[in-house]
């Protein structure tokens, strides 16, 4: 009966958004495909599909249609910050390995929060390093939630009570907590640091406690975990915690470590965990949410570069947290007009430019990254994108 009723609140959310009549027909039957995905979940009067959207009742998602769907924007929708470059942790696959510099302050990471706005962002997610040893992080989050998804990447590291509960009053929409393996030792091990497990546990603990928080866990998967059928042992796992959602995805080839195709998913892999999502969805209990489902070819593709975009803790910006070049930093350049660079050379394909691109990204760098803009613009003069997926044809026919 629940279900029935939150789903009622959803329909009703989008038909009180009149503005939604004057997008592209083809594009609100596309979205109602895609969102009858997932089932919707009211979290303190916010309706949630899954945490890489913002509530359909929200300011965010209002702006989400008249910004993107009915003009188009030419900024990104989504947008990645990096709060702190330090972490206790020493992930393997770490994707922010070799970068290094000055870290932003606050006030410069307040003017990219603006200006990312401005440029038509309607989602951000913290990220770092470990986000939350950024002591100005509360006011961070309310500088960015009031028409503004904000989502927090954390391993749990330094979140006390009185945190949790200040993040979700500035506007935190939603939090993953870091853990990778229902198994101590091994999420220890991947993770780099004795007690990780324990602390992501406690850390789930303590926001679960705070009233209108969307609580997730965020696990990244080997192949070889995949193919043994680990991911379902995780989910089952998980949903025994009460989060509210899992949002899963396989290892990226980030690092020269991951080079090889002994540890980059093949399509049999990802249509797999697509198909899994898709049949936890379908009953009540944990929502899973796989980012090889949302990047497909059936639906929205790879937007890294184009609709996505990354500042990390130093004000290097990149075309997502996987990839890792630079295209140009907020201190030497204006912000906008690096992602318009960005944009005009990542053009939006259906598969992740990681998976495909690792090997053309071995013999440009030399083991050597993240990418200087020289390195970077010489490398994507040799890639071969390919077409784009559904959701950004339709996006881009006339």
């Amino acid at each position: 009966m629940a279900g029935m009723k939150d789903t009622l609140a959803l329909w009703k959310a989008l038909a009180g958004r009149p503005e939604i009549l004057l997008v592209r027909p083809s594009l609100v039957w596309f979205l109602n495909r895609y969102l009858g995905k997932f089932r919707v979940r009211n979290v303190g009067g916010r309706l949630i599909l899954h945490s890489h959207l913002p509530p359909v009742n929200s300011p965010a998602y209002g702006r989400f249609i008249r910004e993107h769907l009915r003009r188009r924007s030419d900024g990104p929708t989504h947008a990645q910050v990096g709060l702190s470059p330090l972490c206790p942790q020493k992930c393997v696959y770490c994707y922010n390995r070799g970068r290094k510099g000055r870290p932003m302050d606050t006030e410069s990471i307040l003017r990219v929060v603006r200006e990312l706005k401005e440029m038509g962002v309607i989602w951000m997610g913290w990220t770092g390093g470990e986000p939350l040893l950024n002591r100005d992080i509360v006011r961070i989050t309310e500088s960015a939630a009031q028409d503004c998804a904000v989502k927090l990447f954390t391993t749990g590291c330094g979140l006390t009570k009185d945190l949790a509960r200040d993040l979700a009053r500035a506007g935190l929409f939603s939090v993953s907590v870091s853990l990778d393996d229902w198994r101590e030792r091994e999420h220890d091990r991947s993770r780099g640091r004795k007690g990780a497990y324990r602390e992501a546990l406690k850390a789930i603990e303590l926001f679960l406690g705070v009233d209108g928080l969307h609580v997730g866990v965020s696990s990244v998967l080997s192949r070889s975990g995949i193919r043994r059928g680990e991911t379902e042992e995780l989910l089952a796992f998980l949903e025994s915690l009460g989060v509210h959602e899992a949002w899963i995805s396989e290892a990226k080839p980030s690092l020269p470590s991951f080079w090889s195709e002994d540890y980059v998913i093949a399509e049999d892999d990802r249509l797999r965990l697509v198909r899994l999502q898709d049949a936890y969805n379908k009953r009540d209990g944990l929502t899973v949410n796989y980012l090889g489902h949302f990047e497909g070819r059936e639906y929205f593709g790879c937007n890294a570069g184009h609709k996505m975009v990354y500042v990390d803790a130093f004000g290097d910006v990149s075309p997502c947290v996987f990839t890792p070049m630079s295209l140009g930093n907020i201190r030497q350049r204006p912000l906008a007009e690096i992602v318009r660079e960005m944009k005009s050379l990542f053009p939006s394909e259906e598969s992740c430019f990681m998976n495909r691109n690792y090997k053309l990204l071995a013999d440009v760098s030399g083991g050597r990254i993240p990418l200087s803009p020289e390195k970077a613009r010489a490398l994507l003069r040799k890639v071969g994108f390919g077409p784009r997926a559904r959701f950004m044809r339709l996006y881009y026919s006339r």
